[in-house]
């Protein structure tokens, strides 16, 4: 056969008719119309594979990786009809953004399987590590030097979209910085299941309907507060307070209005306290 001439699929079939028998030459045309596990790929077939990939509604991770050194990141992908899938992610300053598809099908879990390098950093720089779990939010951490590196197992949370995208860089902050605690407990005092997220700078958390302890960073001692819930079967809007725990003080108020669904209810913005309370009850006000 031709060197890179392919017989077609209906004419190989015509070969193995009943009654017929194939010959030396026919057999050959089999052989070399199939792909051996020990073949290697051209680049250009390479290419046209990821070009095609490109139209098919797969789930697929990309990051960027830049100016990261020697550090490496490896996260593991976890899928119910498929073997755990394990990417690494290193410096990608020379290549740009990697995509990277998922095997298997959704629900996903991505978890963080260990970090290892990252030791050359100046003295105020840091890893800024960051990804998008939905369409309207981010969860970003601060590493590296005097900030603990984030432990292996971390699980990125419930994943809204098939395409998540991952950032990681080096930050020079101009000064050395540390983390502070806030203590969060969380009432919901209604029926409809609300979760609450707490975001500040170079730090974000996942959403929760738990109690939790923030561990962000006292150059920016502040917190915003978000809740995501769907308020579209109700007639009734809730407010969520926002109180100093300490001290029995209302701080900041958010109102999730009746009828709406978001995933991003602004909640106000709290400074410089390490007890909160969030109680969430249907809003006094409604007619």
């Amino acid at each position: 056969m031709e060197e890179n001439k392919l017989t077609p699929r209906a004419q190989l079939k015509t070969y193995f008719e009943t009654g017929k028998h194939p010959t030396q030459n026919q057999f050959s045309d089999l052989i070399d119309s199939l792909r051996h596990k020990e073949d290697v790929q051209t680049k250009r077939e390479l290419v046209a594979f990821v070009n095609r990939m490109a139209y098919i509604d797969n789930a697929f991770v990309y990051y960027s990786a830049n100016n990261v050194g020697d550090l490496e990141m490896q996260i593991v992908i976890t899928s119910h009809d498929e073997e755990d899938q394990v990417i690494t992610i290193r410096d990608s300053t020379k290549v740009g953004t990697i995509r990277q598809f998922l095997l298997g099908s959704g629900p996903y879990t991505i978890t963080i399987e260990k970090i290892t390098g990252g030791s050359n950093l100046k003295e105020t720089e840091y890893y800024s590590f960051g990804y998008q779990l939905g369409d309207n939010y981010y969860v970003r951490k601060l590493f590296g030097n005097n900030l603990p590196v984030i432990p292996d197992g971390y699980d990125f949370g419930e994943l809204k979209n098939y395409n998540v995208p991952i950032d990681i860089h080096k930050e020079d902050i101009q000064q050395k910085i540390n983390i502070v605690n806030t203590n969060i407990k969380f009432i919901n005092k209604t029926e409809i299941p609300i979760q609450y997220r707490a975001y500040s700078q170079y730090w974000g958390d996942k959403y929760k309907t738990e109690d939790s302890i923030t561990d962000h960073y006292d150059v920016w001692d502040f917190l915003y507060i978000y809740y995501n819930a769907d308020l579209r079967a109700i007639n009734q809007s809730i407010q969520c307070n926002v109180y100093d725990a300490d001290h029995d003080t209302l701080l900041t108020t958010g109102i999730l209005n009746a009828g709406q669904s978001q995933e991003t209810w602004w909640g106000g913005q709290v400074e410089k306290v390490r007890n909160i309370r969030i109680e969430c009850n249907y809003s006094v006000d409604e007619k």
